[in-house]
């Protein structure tokens, strides 16, 4: 370990805050200019930049022939990017989750998961995997659109009450956008300047990690799976909180969704289409990794569900199965003792207790909805 490598850490860290606040002011006002729902800006355009070091990081790592890696990269970085940074999002302030979301973006995140572990099961993502991945991808990004345009509930707020005939009241409405070229520019350049401070802050950090990691011994799916998932997905956290922090909380939760939509379809299929050989599938990721990362994605839904909000409690939920999960991986690349007893309480304990409450908590708020429709109006 080098002070270089610890430096590279940190400035990336420094790096990474900035460019994910201006890209989300940039988004933002240019979705304002265009029309363009929130939600889908954070379905498309946000999750597609913030997925950009995943993708430079997923060439770089299949050029070099290090295909663990890739594989790692991508499955390790949607694992975080559900369970620790909605996870940590959720606990700086409770997501709104629009119901289109719950309706078509999960179940399409779910199904596109389903769908690697699916082409993934003789050893590798051939190139007509890598274009069934693509076309997927490509096909929700042209429903979005085509949903939100006649969707009120992916409108903002007060657009959303503008459009509905059952408002009554004053309705507050947007100030008009101001016209010329300039007023585009501006949001574009901001756009820009986001996405390079992103991927110069992810690609630095990931270097100084990853010469750590190795120092250490780590093999190269272990370091895809924790480090650099978790340092490609550093602009999601940024770009999240920082969605949070201006209030914009569909923002962030379409953010994540998308980006692993994003980083399966785009980040592993285009990489498959452009490398004849395909990129190998190690065992460990088939048998673990890709379906935990299923499981995540689906432990979202009822949560997503209960109430359209991600709470504290859920996302503190999220971050301890992440912190458990890493514990694991850990364990289990040192061969530590520890690692047998650990994974007996994880199996025979701690995940039935979660899913016994998340059954709970989900017939519990179906029933209060049961009851609110049943329930006589005065």
């Amino acid at each position: 370990m080098e002070l270089l490598d610890i430096g590279r850490v940190l400035l990336g860290l420094v790096l990474l805050i900035g460019g994910g606040e201006v890209l989300v002011r940039g988004a933002s006002a240019l979705a304002t200019k265009l029309g363009i729902p929130p939600l889908v800006v954070g379905l498309v355009i946000v999750s597609a930049a913030t997925s950009a070091p995943e993708l430079a990081v997923t060439i770089g790592a299949v050029i070099d022939e290090e295909p663990s890696l890739a594989v790692g990269n991508v499955v390790g970085s949607n694992i975080v990017n559900v369970l620790l940074i909605l996870g940590l999002s959720a606990l700086f302030l409770p997501l709104a989750v629009k119901r289109r979301l719950v309706k078509f973006d999960l179940p399409v995140m779910v199904g596109i998961s389903i769908l690697l572990l699916v082409l993934a099961l003789d050893g590798e993502i051939t190139q007509i995997d890598g274009v069934i991945l693509f076309a997927a991808a490509v096909a929700h990004v042209v429903l979005s659109f085509t949903l939100s345009k006649n969707d009120p509930d992916a409108l903002p707020d007060d657009a959303a009450a503008a459009t509905d005939p059952s408002q009554t009241g004053p309705v507050r409405t947007r100030r008009a956008p101001a016209s010329g070229v300039l007023s585009y520019l501006i949001p574009v350049v901001l756009i820009l300047a986001g996405i390079g401070l992103l991927v110069f802050g992810a690609d630095l950090l990931v270097t100084g990690a990853v010469a750590i990691a190795t120092g250490f011994g780590v093999s190269s799916l272990v370091i895809g799976l924790t480090v650099v998932a978790i340092g490609t997905s550093l602009p999601e956290l940024a770009t999240s909180i920082a969605a949070v922090r201006r209030g914009e909380r569909d923002l962030a939760v379409g953010n994540i969704v998308g980006s692993n939509i994003f980083n399966i379809g785009i980040v592993l299929g285009l990489p498959a289409i452009f490398f004849p050989a395909g990129i190998p599938v190690p065992d460990a990721a088939i048998s673990l990794d890709i379906p935990l990362m299923i499981a995540a994605a689906v432990a979202l839904v009822p949560i997503a569900f209960t109430g359209f909000t991600i709470a504290r409690w859920e996302g503190a939920v999220f971050v301890g199965l992440y912190v458990a999960y890493t514990v694991y991986l850990i364990l289990a690349a040192v061969e530590h003792d520890a690692l047998r007893g650990f994974s007996i309480v994880m199996l025979f304990f701690v995940l039935p207790l979660l899913a016994v409450t998340l059954i709970a908590v989900t017939a519990y708020e179906v029933g209060l909805r049961r009851g609110r429709r049943q329930a006589p109006t005065p």
